[in-house]
């Protein structure tokens, strides 16, 4: 089954976290906590934890982001794992990864399996969809 939805970033908190031993790269690399909300036939929230090589100036770089969803797909509710990264060279996305973490649902959403993607509209609207199967 395919689950849509649009989302909303309601906090992007970045943090101290530094890796050991510290190398220096060409890309700074951070770690910042996230929040978001959703809205269709995805509807709930997620808390994310967003590690990410990046030059805010360029918009270049790479992120990985691991999220922890509460809410519900199609009605069906529980909470899961997704995981997501890509990679940009200013006004691109490629390389992109979506999957659902396995053994990690919970409610009506145990046993969630599959994949899934994000997109950017040209005017900024934020969009998700899990291709997904409940075992």
């Amino acid at each position: 089954m395919r689950a849509t939805a649009t989302f909303t970033v309601k906090a992007f908190v970045p943090t101290e976290l530094k890796s050991e031993p510290e190398v220096s790269t060409g890309l700074p690399v951070g770690v910042a906590t996230m929040e978001k909300s959703y809205e269709g036939e995805v509807v709930g929230r997620s808390a994310t934890l967003f590690t990410a090589a990046f030059d805010q100036a360029t918009g270049v770089g790479t992120y990985v982001a691991m999220k922890s969803f509460e809410g519900s797909l199609h009605g069906r509710e529980g909470a899961f794992n997704f995981v997501h990264s890509a990679t940009t060279s200013g006004g691109d996305r490629t390389a992109e990864f979506f999957t659902v973490v396995p053994s990690s649902g919970t409610g009506e959403l145990a046993g969630i399996t599959g994949a899934g993607g994000m997109a950017v509209d040209a005017d900024g609207t934020h969009r998700i969809w899990f291709d997904y199967t409940l075992g």
